[in-house]
């Protein structure tokens, strides 16, 4: 037959489009672990230094209004990499392997003639290491928690040192390792700016003139060393992502070469990661490609990374039939940013260290956050229980020196629904729930989420799991908490509290 892939059209077999037979772009995604949507010059900081995203920004695509999942590290990769929301990847908690049935984007992409490779964080279980035909791990967070006495003292010895804590020091090789005969897709995930933090991994460290604080973040000294040490990762990943850059140049693959940068979740500080305040589950979003994206262009739709997939797929020309990706492309987006997108962006906050159960539902001005275990605190993540910031805000407390928003971690019980108008209040301090000029908006959103916990058979457990970490100190408690298990079975072994 003379154009063999009219029969395998015929059979049902997906294939590239003619268009992208000719030239399918290769696809890089960069993954920062813990990075603010702005905390970066495209984003606004005013000195905080960050040439490379900038790079991205004035060569590429800007997405001011850019979501995760969940604020929380592996069940955001887990959704990003099946295109599902984390609530049906069965890998929604903290450290959960994807199960090996599910179907991601990657390997339909290798199916189609790429060539897939990842490097640096890996974070998603041993299941999905075929999907790739190369991966690079580096140790799942940084470090490893030790038993006994040592981790009741607090000592958590790490497993990383040198330029092997960004999680980036493998890009470049992997890059040069790959299939040139084939299109390639990277997954390129670091650690940066995850805790823990060193000092004097730049050569220009932050000052504390650079440090630009939340009004639930106090100015207090301990709080500005922890934002300083923060910068100072973000500008080293900021340096690989130019090498990458810089790399793909030096092949001469730049100019289809469709690159996307996000991050994981939000900031690691108090009532930024692990929350649902856009602090953090809003990230960057940045994507290059000079041969489809126009240089400088912004766009102000609502993007989720549960559509990362689809769109990685719709770039390529690979048609899919019957797999559960649940995202929306935005490839329309990237022709022109004016195209109207998604009116919402969902996203969960489950069991991460401390028990919780909270759906969020953001729109392109407000907010509407559900907190359905709401007699339990906003207690941060453990790392950051035991970092800098958290221990300065403990300690102002007990003199009485934190306005109400710098009390929010403590606060129980929180409010039960929470509704926010992030033009006039962008750091959502300002509960309207009782509001009467937003009950029409209000009606909307909460419809919304009841949409989509039907749609993804989502509900709170009347189970509870218990805390791995005292709220107080960020230290082990003596709990055995979330291996993969039924229900009927945690109660019996004791894994459950009320």
């Amino acid at each position: 037959m003379k154009f063999p892939w009219i029969k395998a059209i015929v059979c049902g077999v997906s294939l590239f489009s003619s268009a992208a037979l000719a030239e399918p772009p290769n696809i890089v995604l960069i993954i920062a672990d813990d990075q603010a949507w702005d905390d970066s010059s495209p984003y606004g900081h005013p000195s905080l230094p960050t040439p490379n995203l900038a790079r991205m920004a004035d060569g590429g695509m800007k997405f001011e209004q850019g979501f995760v999942t969940i604020s929380s590290c592996s069940p955001s990769r887990a959704s990003i990499i099946t295109g599902q929301y984390p609530t049906t990847t069965d890998a929604d908690e903290l450290h959960w392997a994807v199960p090996k049935e599910k179907i991601t984007f990657v390997e339909k992409l290798k199916e189609h003639g790429y060539w897939t490779g990842a490097a640096g964080k890996w974070h998603l279980g041993d299941a999905m290491k075929d999907r790739f035909n190369k991966v690079v791990e580096v140790d799942t967070s940084g470090f490893q928690l030790p038993s006994g006495e040592a981790a009741k003292a607090g000592k958590f010895t790490e497993t990383l040192s040198g330029e092997a804590q960004s999680g980036c020091a493998d890009w470049i090789d992997l890059m040069q390792a790959r299939d040139e005969e084939k299109p390639f897709f990277l997954w390129l995930a670091a650690l940066d700016p995850h805790r823990p933090y060193h000092p004097g991994i730049v050569p220009n460290p932050s000052t504390k003139e650079m440090v630009q604080l939340p009004p639930y973040h106090p100015n207090d000294p301990e709080v500005i060393k922890d934002y300083q040490l923060y910068y100072d990762e973000i500008i080293r990943l900021d340096k690989y992502v130019g090498l990458v850059m810089d790399e793909l140049e030096k092949q001469g693959v730049a100019e289809n070469t469709l690159i996307i940068y996000i991050s994981d979740n939000g900031r690691p500080f108090p009532r930024d990661k692990t929350t649902l305040y856009d602090s953090g589950m809003r990230t960057p979003f940045l994507v290059h490609w000079p041969k489809q994206v126009k240089a400088g262009s912004v766009c102000k739709e609502v993007v989720s990374t549960v559509d990362i997939a689809r769109t990685c797929l719709d770039v390529a020309g690979v048609k899919t039939i019957g797999e559960n990706f649940k995202g929306q492309s935005f490839y329309p987006q990237l022709k022109n940013p004016a195209t109207p997108g998604r009116k919402y962006a969902f996203a969960e906050k489950n069991w991460h260290d401390y028990e919780d159960h909270t759906r969020a539902v953001r729109g392109k001005r407000y907010k509407y956050i559900r907190n359905y275990y709401n007699d339990l605190p906003l207690t941060p993540s453990a790392d950051s229980v035991r970092g800098l910031t958290y221990n300065a805000l403990k300690a102002l407390r007990k003199e009485g020196k934190l306005t109400k928003p710098q009390e929010a971690c403590f606060i129980a019980p929180r409010p039960a629904e929470e509704l926010y108008d992030t033009k006039v209040d962008p750091f959502e301090t300002n509960n309207l729930i009782a509001d009467s000029k937003l009950a029409e908006e209000l009606t909307k959103m909460r419809a919304a989420l009841k949409q989509w916990e039907l749609e993804n058979d989502d509900a709170p457990s009347e189970l509870r799991t218990a805390d791995e970490f005292t709220r107080d100190t960020g230290l082990p408690t003596d709990a055995r908490v979330r291996p993969r298990r039924s229900k009927a079975e945690m109660v019996e072994n004791g894994l459950t509290a009320p």
